[in-house]
């Protein structure tokens, strides 16, 4: 069976707001004059991703789910968020037994989304079947992707899925997100382990989430 939670309301950055002056943060020297503005602070982000932990233990808590991780962008967000679904099971009646797994999308050439998707670590899922699946993706934008991991997931047949994301563009609406943090600007974000070109994940993620110019 196939089903997806209805999703939540997430917090919504109009395409207006100009973003936190680069003066109010500390960044990597080498990056002067690449970023714009910082869009999202990190405390921001750490937040929002509680509460979206303490919906997901609301949703499914006493069930096992499987985590599948979206490398190589959703790695923090899905380390944050499982850290905090662990603590959340640690200091409520409830508890969600996790298993993690990893998978890595490239869809990506320089910062254009191209037509080919090649999905490496997900040629057998077969543990899936009959499981709660949380698949953590760092950020949705023409959800061109997400759609082709979805149709390669429920081959598995899995009971449920829900997907999980740091952002998605304010432009693009889908219906399969069920926990996401935030609407943003239809603008190129780096930061919090989001790259261009593999570079700017070494970009300071305890402070600042930016837009490249």
């Amino acid at each position: 069976m196939f089903l997806l939670t209805s999703a939540s309301p997430a917090v919504t950055i109009e395409d207006s707001w100009p973003g936190y002056s680069l003066d109010l943060f500390s960044y990597p020297a080498h990056y002067a004059g690449d970023l714009d503005c910082v869009i999202i602070p990190h405390g921001v982000i750490m937040d929002r991703t509680e509460r979206l932990a303490r919906n997901i233990m609301d949703d499914l808590g006493n069930h096992d789910i499987v985590v599948l991780c979206v490398l190589k962008g959703g790695y923090q967000f899905s380390a944050d968020l499982v850290d905090r679904i662990k603590a959340l099971s640690c200091n409520s009646n409830r508890t969600i037994p996790m298993r993690v797994h990893f998978i890595r999308l490239k869809s990506y050439l320089n910062d254009q989304s191209t037509e080919d998707l090649h999905i490496v670590g997900a040629e057998d899922l077969s543990f899936l079947t009959g499981k709660n699946v949380l698949i953590v993706e760092a950020i949705v934008g023409t959800g061109k992707t997400m759609k082709t991991l979805l149709k390669h997931v429920q081959a598995f047949k899995p009971n449920m899925i829900k997907v999980a994301g740091v952002a998605f563009f304010l432009i693009t609406h889908f219906s399969y997100l069920s926990d996401v943090g935030f609407e943003i600007p239809n603008r190129f974000v780096v930061g919090y382990a989001l790259d261009y070109n593999e570079y700017f994940r070494d970009l300071n993620v305890s402070w600042y989430k930016c837009f490249i110019i």
